[in-house]
């Protein structure tokens, strides 16, 4: 059953400050849509969708004034078989989803004429047969996955945990606990390359910068970065490989600039890396300490960095001079680990210059999504 709860619980907003920097938070709205526990999510427009552990992809109707949505607010499509591991929007009309039935769905946003819904339909599942078809009749096109088991090498063979789009939305990544990252192009939906054994474990987050690097961080506790194609080149090649974690590596994300990624493990610690000067790889400039327990999901907004966590709390660090963070807030309100958040600037809320405000979405492991207000006072 669908519900919109309000926050009951003092521990849902707390006031955190430190020299140059006011952060208010609170909670304002609890999104109970799942039967089982919320996965993925992604904001497009108007509207947040959320996928979930039993194959169920919510779209909801994003309101300033935080109201009750009605039935029509909400629109359901079920796919595929076990979780929605990942969601990408591109180009705000469609949207991407990752499934732990190894395939990708592709959906099309529907817009309708005078009224403010929208509806998903099926574009296509990727790979397509087209696609399928045309590597399975030439030999070459075979890679073995078992000792007596082969598969072309369009194929995911194991669940397809994250997806990116590069910055022109041209090219669509997928990773996987098969430990392949693959490159789709998104115009036709074919696979174009497919890097195997790219990890020696399952990876299990991904995140692609604005110049070109793709990020893949991995079980075996490294992070790849892979370069983008020059001049006549065709594929994607291995450019560095990040080793300072010691333990897996869950979540990945890179500032706007696309000059600083962060890295999220089960050590409990966010490391920050900046580019090198020449080889396109990058060194620590910081580790971020604070959660009890695995760093699952992570997200970026402005001079923000959100971070969720299996001890159940969500922390934002802000970014100041020096490279210096510190830890500004920290949310306590859902029931169970925070498997993913996102976030974005509240254009709803009218600010002066010394005030910014921005909502950050967070799902559980409890199936709730919850909404939050951050008010960042300069």
């Amino acid at each position: 059953m669908t519900s919109y709860d309000q926050p009951s619980s003092s521990n849902e907003e707390i006031f955190a400050e430190n020299a140059s920097t006011s952060i208010h938070s609170r909670c304002v709205a609890t999104l109970k849509s799942h039967n089982s526990y919320t996965s993925s999510l992604v904001l497009a427009g108007k509207f947040l969708f959320t996928g979930s552990s039993d194959k169920e992809i919510r779209m909801w109707k994003r309101r300033a004034d935080h109201e009750n949505p009605t039935n029509d607010d909400v629109v359901v499509v079920v796919a595929g078989k076990g979780a929605v591991k990942s969601l990408v929007v591109s180009a705000g009309d469609k949207i991407f989803s990752a499934h732990q039935d190894n395939k990708i769905r592709v959906w099309k946003i529907n817009n309708h004429h005078n009224s403010d819904t929208q509806t998903l339909a099926h574009l296509a599942t990727l790979p397509i047969l087209s696609d399928r078809a045309i590597k399975y009749l030439r030999p070459k096109n075979h890679v073995q996955i078992r000792r007596h088991k082969t598969s072309t090498w369009v194929h995911h063979v194991d669940a397809v945990s994250a997806l990116a789009l590069s910055q022109d939305e041209s090219l669509l990544y997928s990773v996987s606990w098969d430990r392949t990252l693959k490159i789709w192009s998104t115009p036709d939906f074919k696979c174009i390359q497919s890097i195997e054994n790219a990890h020696d474990d399952a990876i299990n987050a991904l995140a692609a910068s604005r110049d070109g690097r793709v990020y893949t961080g991995s079980a075996d506790k490294k992070i790849k970065v892979w370069g983008k194609p020059h001049g006549g080149e065709k594929n994607h090649s291995l450019v560095a490989t990040l080793e300072k974690h010691s333990s897996g590596i869950n979540a990945l994300a890179v500032d706007m600039n696309g000059s600083v990624l962060y890295s999220g493990s089960s050590d409990r610690t966010i490391l920050v890396w900046e580019n090198d000067c020449g080889g396109g790889g990058g060194r620590t400039v910081a580790a971020l300490r604070g959660h009890k327990k695995a760093i699952l999901c992570l997200g970026v907004v402005a001079d923000l960095v959100c971070s969720g966590s299996a001890d159940k709390t969500i922390r934002i660090w802000r970014r100041g001079v020096e490279r210096c963070y510190s830890c500004v807030a920290v949310l306590a309100g859902h029931d169970g680990p925070v498997k993913c958040l996102t976030a974005a600037s509240d254009c709803h809320h009218e600010g002066d210059d010394e005030t910014s405000s921005y909502l950050l979405y967070s799902g559980g492991l409890d199936g709730d999504t919850k909404v939050w207000e951050i008010f960042v006072l300069r």
